[in-house]
């Protein structure tokens, strides 16, 4: 039987939410200088509202935010704020300097390593080839392929069928505790926070149900753990 090592994608393995800000500014403001009339504040708020609305992975937050400004989408202003988001964003696409090396200690110990991401398949794997780490990876598991999301226990239990493994040999690392760490544990996974703290309502969640969970301020650590 198998040991697998499971991981997240955004603010686990690379840092997400610094550059995904940047970029979005950078698009804001070279739609300003198009015509957009908005102050780079007020438009970045108004994006920032959509994506809260639609998600992350909905692929028109550009045609949104013209619709709602101008009563139409405007399709250059558009094209200019998709195409400076994702050149800022590839530019800035970086994994955490710690991911690299944690995943080649992981594999020399033996164990396979897989993803368990929320999101559209081609789009994490995009992520992953870009970051340089598709080659680490043995499985990767999308809510899109499974049809239900984290923590929902079926993508965590499609991922060990996936892997050849099962809860006793399995471990989630990720940066969501409802999303990443609950769902593990629900499924009788071992599970590691990183990148990220328990806020005292989880503590208590987790005081109750009589677990101890490992929380680290980065993958460092992971190799004086498994």
């Amino acid at each position: 039987m198998c040991k697998a090592v499971f991981f997240d994608i955004d603010d686990t393995l690379y840092d997400t939410s610094g550059f995904a800000k940047l970029a979005r500014k950078a698009a804001i403001n070279v739609m300003i200088d198009a015509g957009l009339p908005l102050s780079s504040d007020d438009a970045y708020k108004l994006l920032r509202e959509i994506i809260k609305e639609k998600g992350s992975n909905y692929n028109k937050h550009f045609n949104l935010l013209t619709k709602r400004v101008f009563g139409e989408e405007k399709p250059l202003l558009i094209a200019l704020g998709m195409i400076t988001y994702h050149n800022v964003k590839f530019a800035l696409l970086r994994v955490f300097p710690e991911t690299i090396p944690t995943l080649i200690y992981l594999k020399s110990k033996g164990y396979q390593l897989g993803v368990i991401s929320n999101g559209i398949t081609i789009k994490q794997w995009e992520k992953l080839i870009r970051l340089g780490l598709h080659h680490f990876f043995d499985e990767v598991i999308t809510s899109e392929e499974v049809g239900v999301a984290k923590p929902d226990m079926k993508i965590f239990q499609q991922a060990m069928n996936r892997m050849g493994c099962n809860s006793n040999n399995s471990i989630m690392i990720g940066n969501k505790f409802s999303e990443d760490i609950l769902g593990a544990i629900n499924i009788g996974m071992d599970a590691i926070l990183v990148n990220s703290e328990l806020t005292p309502e989880e503590k208590l969640l987790l005081e109750e149900r009589d677990i101890e969970l490992e929380v680290l301020p980065n993958l460092k650590g992971i190799n004086k753990i498994l």
